[in-house]
């Protein structure tokens, strides 16, 4: 089997940015949160907000999502970004161990206003931060060694040497070309999530780039989200503490 390199993310973390770059290399089987699919819209959906005449697809569940993700790395090197709190009951050793770990964190302030204004009756359980907190320490216990993590932040400020480091750090080769790319392409026909309306500004992107916020701060969002936030900070806190310091 080839190398099946996995980006644990968070929700609005530049995650989609990063998969998109990671499609202009041309060299790798590049996956859209497979498993999340599976979590929001399979047979038996898991996510919190649920409800009678929600979408489901017949036949998608996890298991066929992990058998798809073996029968595509049978073929050749894959890319996926997902969200760990997807599959936190699938973690075991064995299953970790077919995975090139690799993690992407952005401070909670900016992903979960962000997630607040797309989604205003966003869950705490679709945040993400404990999960991803979880996997990550775990993979440190089983390795002996801490995983690899970017900050969004860093990344943005930083493309080129933090594309670099990433690739050094999960063994795939640095292909600087794939850092640019044309406007107007559509990152919606690789989303099952909406239509891929959480992917507009990315279509008119040409790089990874900082972005400018336009949407509400975290102090000035209901008390719920400011609760939300005081909790998850210390899990990317956690994270932030080993990311990639070039």
């Amino acid at each position: 089997m080839h190398k099946i390199v996995a980006l644990w993310a968070i929700p609005r973390s530049t995650s989609t940015a990063f998969e998109w770059m990671m499609r202009q290399r041309g060299d790798l089987d590049c996956l859209h949160e497979p498993f999340g699919e599976a979590w929001y819209q399979g047979e038996e959906p898991l996510w919190h907000r649920f409800g009678p005449g929600e979408m489901t697809t017949p036949g998608l569940t996890l298991d066929s999502v992990w058998q798809d993700i073996r029968e595509r790395a049978t073929k050749g090197p894959v890319f996926l970004k997902d969200f760990p709190h997807y599959i936190n009951h699938m973690w075991t050793p064995e299953f970790l161990s077919n995975f090139t770990h690799a993690f992407l964190i952005r401070d909670p302030a900016k992903s979960i206003s962000s997630m607040y204004n797309k989604w205003p009756d966003f869950h705490e359980g679709e945040v993400g931060f404990p999960e991803q907190r979880a996997l990550f320490d775990l993979l440190w216990a089983l390795n002996g060694s801490p995983p690899p993590v970017v900050d969004s932040d860093d990344l943005l400020e930083n493309p080129h040497d933090m594309t670099q480091a990433f690739c050094e750090a999960v063994g795939i080769p640095f292909i600087e070309e794939a850092l640019r790319w044309e406007p107007g392409g559509d990152p919606s026909e690789h989303s099952w999530w909406d239509g891929g309306s959480f992917h507009h500004n990315l279509a008119k992107s040409t790089g990874l780039t900082p972005q400018t916020r336009r949407y509400v701060e975290v102090a000035d969002a209901p008390d719920r989200v400011q609760q939300v936030h005081r909790r998850m900070k210390p899990h990317y806190d956690h994270l932030y503490a080993h990311r990639i310091i070039l």
